[in-house]
């Protein structure tokens, strides 16, 4: 397996994932310049070496399969390690006229978000790459003694008309669970009161499901360490599972409403008592229709690197399947592909944080940065220095390295899920 670091906790609230979409440029201030030189040489000369040897390292081993080829960017030859911010100007909003094709076969959940509105109509023109399509609406917290499912403003009646117009994509708005867990589990009032509310919802609204985010928080209150929670946890999720599918789908009556459940990476090589493992993933397989699995924030602005190393996918992959790949289990798993980037800060103090297509855009024509692909995370990067003399390292998805991943998961048998498409830039979906 391979060797991986230590990684942070992931917030569980419902602004974890905004945090991916506004960046923070709170700095910590470092001990003196002499060692931001060091760190920055150093960070440098790592990149540059493995970079050297880059092209011929695709060649030998990253070489697209036929099926890929019919893809837009791939005959025009644009899905390489030697990109530069010239052609990344020019192409990226390029796209094929055929929009409807898919050239990944298996599930593609979409996420959108509220505060990236570009997602809205990417989702509509791209209709056809994506199974389900998930906006970020929901939470469903504690009110007193009771509960309350808050999010319906934020939902679209048109756009989902709209989407429906457009393709087969199933809407499954994403929920998070903020209730008080020790209240919530404990009580039978109060789980049978939720599941409720939910199922409730996707029949006043015509939603195909849901998918839901809880595991994260139920770590941070420390319920998952009790074994006795812990069950009641698990029981919380087959009870909803359970409850969506006996309901029958308003689109299609052959069809039962939807239960995605999003599951975090294990946060070490070694499974923690907290972490969502194997025996969890075949305890929930019957309820649960997909696994949201979030396979990236490998670094961050304390620890800048990549997004999320192709070594440590696949590792994440092997704690969670073993060996059962294109199995009925690894069908289910929805493997977690980051649409954003980070910009880090590498002097003058640490700091840094996400960025969107669009911020990503501004910095190369601004800085119009040399490009340099790291072959042993499979992501590409380049370093700029901004106004006040702060040298920057950026690392933003690529062509090359979302193929890469989408292989990965088609080696496993794996849908995906996308971490969220309003970030991204638009010749990213000729890859699906």
């Amino acid at each position: 397996m391979a060797k991986k670091k230590d990684r942070r906790v992931v917030a569980p609230s419902s602004e974890r994932p905004k945090d991916r979409a506004e960046p923070s440029h709170q700095l910590a201030h470092s001990a003196s310049s002499s060692s931001n030189r060091k760190l920055v040489i150093t960070f440098v000369l790592f990149f540059v070496v493995s970079s050297a040897i880059s092209v011929l390292v695709y060649r030998l081993n990253y070489a697209p399969i036929t099926d890929r080829m019919e893809s837009y960017v791939f005959r025009r030859g644009l899905v390489k390690p030697d990109v530069t911010y010239q052609e990344i100007l020019t192409e990226n909003a390029v796209v094929s006229e055929n929009t409807t094709g898919r050239h990944y076969t298996y599930p593609v959940l979409a996420y959108i978000t509220p505060w990236n509105s570009k997602g809205y109509d990417l989702a509509k023109r791209f209709n056809s790459k994506f199974t389900h399509i998930s906006p970020v609406w929901y939470d469903l917290k504690s009110q007193g003694t009771s509960l309350i499912l808050e999010g319906r403003h934020n939902a679209d009646i048109g756009w989902i008309s709209d989407l429906r117009i457009a393709g087969d994509a199933w809407v499954l708005p994403r929920i998070v669970l903020e209730a008080f867990p020790a209240e919530l589990l404990t009580k039978k009032k109060q789980r049978n009161k939720a599941i409720d509310l939910i199922v409730s919802e996707c029949k006043e609204m015509g939603y195909d499901g849901i998918v839901l985010e809880s595991w994260s928080r139920w770590a941070a209150y420390r319920v998952l360490h009790d074994p006795k929670m812990r069950n009641l946890a698990l029981k919380f999720i087959k009870d909803l599972g359970d409850a969506l599918h006996a309901v029958t789908s308003e689109r299609n009556n052959k069809h039962h409403l939807q239960l995605v459940y999003v599951i975090g990476p294990p946060h070490s090589e070694k499974l923690q008592v907290h972490d969502f493992g194997p025996k969890d993933l075949h305890s929930l397989s019957d309820a649960v229709d997909g696994f949201s699995l979030m396979t990236y924030d490998f670094s961050g602005p304390h620890n800048p690197g990549p997004n999320a190393p192709l070594k440590w996918i696949d590792s994440t992959l092997q704690l969670l399947l073993g060996t059962n790949k294109n199995s009925a289990l690894a069908s289910k798993i929805l493997l977690g592909i980051n649409f954003y980037g980070n910009d880090y800060i590498l002097s003058g103090g640490s700091g840094g944080g996400a960025i969107t297509g669009r911020d990503y855009i501004s910095l190369l024509e601004k800085h119009k940065p040399a490009f340099r692909w790291e072959k042993n995370s499979a992501e590409h990067l380049f370093f700029y220095t901004d106004n006040d003399h702060n040298n920057h390292a950026v690392f933003y998805p690529s062509l090359l390295s979302i193929s890469m991943r989408l292989e990965e998961a088609r080696k496993w048998g794996c849908g995906i899920s996308i971490w969220e498409i309003g970030q991204g830039l638009d010749y990213f979906y000729d890859l699906l």
